[in-house]
């Protein structure tokens, strides 16, 4: 039996090796080498001493305290990102099942039989009871991988493992984008309630001048009411960015996971510090180091592999069930001395005419065709996302300076048209021009502020940032035996 258990072994260490998979090569990026340049994108690339967003953790990119916290919050409390932790726990238990077909599973089986048998079928001729007990040690059934089925299969659950494990930091990346993202939003409606409201006021004062001008005829019905409509509008106003601003902490409450403390909310835009300069680096190279990207990959190697299964299908399959153990007709005698047994089954089964395998190959070969050309979009739209971040960051600086100039144009229009007004030059529409003007080109700015603050977060997260907490940490690599 020691021979036999040699033998058994042997071949196994034989047939580890084999495996009808295709050799993978991972596919050309079919994206320019280079980001696009051009005067809409600046100095792209040539920022040098700015890190790349991989290689920064995000507690060094996010300097604000309390948007770090928050961010902490998120990631410790955030339903979405369990639900992905658990996915990859699931997917690691999963590639351990797979894993383990290529060993023999050793069982211990112990059976006792009582049997009476009557007379006339008994060869004494005389009725009897027949009795046998027996203790086995053995293997049931385990299949010698000779040509690498369940070696493709286990290949296959181990990418598609790697996966789940990408995808959970796909997550965590967009969790870290979208907090930040809902944050900055908050500071910037906060920041345009205070505007609504400062113009709130300011309108109520001209409108009880007006009044008083109006009771004393110094002025028409006309010009009262016409003040009335901005005193209107802006209380308006003030009730839209109380909602929106209820809203904003509503959503940041559920992506955090918890109730954030009040501590911890930004009080308008400019008490939000800026993140830290990063570079896109000079080649495209770098989008293949997104979590999506990899994600991707490692199910385009899933699907490889699962070729090779399909491909092993057409070969024998050779199983192999052998045991010892001892047997007697009585309990007692179980472990005595002449009781041994033992037995050795090999199966061999050889396919000769099975109409689903052609199909189920042709189906793994059109599934790797089909993930081949999600993991090449997956790159193009990667590609897509940093240049669109890339061209507000070249152009936001020029409209953030313009429309700072139209501010401070728009102030002083409002105040020579409010001084004409005083002085019976004008008219008061003239002053409700100005500052109808003024008050759009403030919330322009204040949207214009806040889309460079976003803008930076996403070219951040779309260049694959975000997904370790600080600066240094390796990417881990997944051992093939979790």
């Amino acid at each position: 039996m020691k021979k036999i258990f040699s033998a058994v072994l042997g071949l196994f260490l034989f047939a580890s090796g084999c495996t009808l998979a295709p050799k993978y090569k991972s596919p050309q990026a079919p994206i320019p080498a280079a980001w696009p340049a051009g005067a809409a994108y600046g100095e792209t690339g040539k920022e040098g001493s700015a890190p790349l967003p991989p290689d920064l953790g995000w507690r060094e990119f996010f300097t604000d305290e309390r948007l770090e916290k928050v961010i902490e919050l998120a990631l410790a409390n955030n339903r979405d990102l369990r639900l992905a932790a658990l996915t990859v726990e699931k997917a690691q238990a999963i590639y351990g099942i797979q894993r383990a077909t290529l060993w023999p599973a050793l069982d211990g089986v112990g059976s006792g039989n009582k049997e009476r048998v009557p007379a006339d079928l008994s060869q004494s001729g005389e009725r009897m009871t027949s009795e046998r007990y027996s203790v086995d040690l053995g293997i049931l059934s385990w299949e010698i991988d000779f040509f690498g089925r369940l070696r493709s299969l286990k290949d296959q659950a181990l990418e598609e493992y790697l996966a789940t494990e990408q995808g959970r930091r796909g997550a965590q990346i967009l969790l870290i984008s979208e907090v930040a993202n809902v944050y900055l939003t908050l500071a910037t409606d906060r920041e345009n309630l205070q505007l609504s409201r400062s113009t709130l006021a300011s309108q109520r004062d001209s409108y009880n001048m007006i009044l008083r001008r109006y009771e004393t005829g110094l002025v028409s019905e006309l010009d009262l009411r016409q003040v009335q409509t901005r005193v209107d509008v802006a209380r308006r106003n003030v009730a839209i960015y109380t909602q929106l601003t209820a809203q904003d902490e509503n959503a940041l409450n559920l992506l955090v996971g918890t109730q954030v403390p009040t501590e911890l909310l930004p009080a308008d835009l400019n008490t939000v510090l800026p993140p830290s300069d990063i570079s896109p680096g000079i080649s495209s190279e770098v989008l293949l180091k997104r979590p999506d990207i990899l994600q991707a990959e490692h199910l385009l190697k899933a699907a490889n592999a699962n070729i090779g299964a399909a491909r092993a299908a057409f070969f024998p399959r050779i199983s192999l069930t052998a045991a010892i153990g001892t047997a007697s007709a009585e309990l007692s005698g179980l472990f005595k001395t002449g009781s041994g047994t033992w037995s050795f089954s090999p199966q061999a089964v050889m396919p000769i005419f099975d109409p689903r395998l052609f199909p189920a190959l042709r189906a793994s070969k059109v599934e790797q065709k089909a993930l081949l050309a999600q993991y090449e979009k997956s790159i193009q739209a990667a590609f897509r996302e940093v240049a669109d971040a890339l061209a507000v960051r070249g152009t936001v600086e020029e409209q953030l300076a313009a429309q700072q100039s139209l501010v401070e144009a728009t102030s002083e229009t409002y105040r020579l048209a409010n001084l004409r007004y005083t002085k019976g030059v004008d008219s008061y529409l003239g002053v409700l021009d100005a500052q109808r003007s003024l008050y759009a080109s403030q919330q322009e700015l204040v949207s214009l502020r806040l889309r460079k603050l976003s803008n930076q977060v996403r070219l951040y997260s779309v260049l694959g940032g975000g997904w370790h907490e600080h600066s240094g940490e390796k990417l881990d690599t997944v051992s093939s035996s979790p």
